[in-house]
Formats: structure tokens, sequence, C-alpha cells
């Protein structure tokens, strides 16, 4: 039985980046530091081993580690979700059983990858994972990282069957979102978040439940705020927020073209966190490549620009 129920869940719910050793080990006493940095920015959730906790990259003995941490820093005071993210059901399913063992709260569970798989496999994939483990699941949307959709009617079976009980939404399509949300505005205990950084006031205001924002590492309370915004009906002020965020999420940007995307966007939040004295290295796993000093600079300016350092 969890210690929070999901059906509830809501709000800001970073995807947390994973500080690393120059060795590429988990840096416990870095990873700490950002989970109470991101607790003390007022967010609802924690989403462990996601997309920019560069989930992909970990084995499993380092997914424990980070679970383990969390477990015991946020010591319940915020539901904790686990991405168990892999390409096969079986490997899925016993990151799993790792997450129950580890006293999480939730499962994150992407359609299988590498292997091409219909929608009839990925809701049997579903089925399976939530029969072996007895932990509610979030499912994940990310056509850009598994090359497959979970298409809105996969969604809508799984719901009604009780074999997910919410998604994170980072595919970008805006329209199958707001649909989405229509199509379960009668199931009260179904929760949707986007994951995009750049449209959270416009997911709030079509019905998400909150968002999943890989820049909340960098500023938890902005997003909180923005949050607060929509739920007082501001939307001009979240509006305001949101276009402050928009100017921030800059940070992510800073490393194309020389580094991919993906480098891009996480090693801009990790460099904005080293230069935020939070973590203190900015580099990530291989073969993805860190910032650099010109990259580092520019990212310099976008804090200093949006108020979180202080001018030169």
């Amino acid at each position: 039985m969890t210690q929070h129920d999901l059906t509830q869940l809501h709000g800001i719910i970073p995807p947390v980046v994973t500080p690393l050793t120059p060795d590429f080990q988990v840096d416990e006493p870095a990873l700490r530091r950002v989970l109470r940095h991101l607790l003390a920015g007022g967010v609802h959730g924690l989403f462990l081993l996601g997309s920019t906790s560069e989930v992909v990259f970990m084995d499993a003995p380092q997914r424990r580690e980070v679970l383990r941490i969390a477990a015991d820093e946020v010591a319940g005071h915020v539901p904790l979700l686990a991405g168990v993210i892999d390409p096969t059901t079986d490997r899925v399913i016993a990151h799993a059983r790792d997450a129950l063992a580890a006293g999480i709260d939730g499962l994150v569970v992407t359609a299988p990858f590498y292997t091409r798989t219909s929608q009839p496999e990925i809701v049997e994939h579903f089925r399976a994972v939530q029969a072996a483990v007895p932990l509610p699941i979030l499912a994940y949307d990310i056509p850009v990282c598994v090359h497959v959709k979970l298409e809105r009617d996969t969604i809508v079976t799984l719901r009604r069957e009780g074999v997910i009980t919410g998604l994170k939404d980072s595919s970008g399509d805006d329209t199958n979102f707001r649909l989405l949300a229509r199509a379960c505005a009668d199931d009260l205990g179904f929760r949707l978040f986007t994951g995009s950084e750049l449209m959270v006031d416009t997911a709030l205001l079509v019905g998400a439940h909150g968002c999943v924002p890989g820049l909340g590492n960098v500023d938890p309370a902005g997003y909180v705020a923005l949050y607060e915004a929509a739920c007082r009906e501001d939307w001009r002020e979240a509006r305001r927020i949101q276009e402050r965020l928009i100017r921030l999420f800059g940070v992510a940007l800073q490393g194309t073209p020389r580094t991919s995307p993906g480098a891009s966007g996480v090693g801009g939040f990790k460099t904005a966190m080293k230069l935020l004295g939070l973590i203190p290295t900015h580099h990530m796993h291989r073969p993805n490549a860190p910032l650099d000093a010109t990259e580092t600079h520019r990212v310099q300016a976008i804090l200093r620009a949006e108020g979180l350092l202080t001018p030169a």
C-alpha cells in the first residue's frame, strides 16, 4: 500500500537531475542537496529516473542508489515517482520491483522501444507491468525517445481498465492532449501532466493537473508560482510567469548545434545548477558532451537576466 494517494497527484513534479561524480557514479551529497532545493521550492512531488535524470544511461545498481537516496532524503514529504524505463517488459518489471522495494509511490512507464511495437502490444506491456507490481502507473508518452506514440485510444483503454492512473505527456501534441483531457474529464482520479516547460499555463487551462518540468530543477519556485496562479484562475499572472520561464528555458538551448538537443537540454540544466551552487560538476553520462566555457557563459547571462544570479 502506497503512502500517497496518486489519484490526487497534482502540481509541479520535476524530473530530478542526477548529479554525477567525476567517474560517472551517483553523487549522493549533491543529489541530496538537489532534493532539498526542490522541496524548498515547494514542489508537489518528484519524478526520479526520468529522461532529465539520464535514466537510460544507468544500470540497475545506480538506479537503486538514486531511489534509496531519494526515499531517505524526502522521507514521505511528497510523492515519489520512479521511471522504470527500459526496452522490454521483463526488464521494466525488474526495475518496478526495485522501486517497490525502495518505498516509491508510483511508476512511470513508457512504451517498449528499440523493438517495433504495435498499440495492442503496448497495451499488453502495461497490463503485464501492472499485474506484476502493485504500484500505480503513470504512462509516459515520449515518442521522440521511444519512437512510437501512445495513441489516445490506447490511453483511454488503459485508463478504463484501471491499468494506469495518469499520463505524463511529452509528445508535443497539444491538440491530442486537449482531446484526451476531454475524453477523461469524467474520471476525477485520472491525472494528466504536461512534460512541456513552455506550455504549462495552456495545459493547466485545458485540464492538466500539473507539470513535470526539467527546468524545474533550476527554478522550482517559479513553476510552483505559475501553478498557484492557475489554481486561482489568474491567467494573466500565469502567462506573465510562463513568459519569464520561457526566457529562462534558454539555458537548455546553448549547447546546440555542437551537442545534441537532449545533451544541450540536460547539460544546460546541470550547468545552471552548477552555477547556482547546487552541484559540483555539470558533466553527463557518455557520450553526451557537457557545455563548454562559452556556452556556460551564456547560461550564466540568462540566469542573471532572470534574477537567479546576482548581476556581475
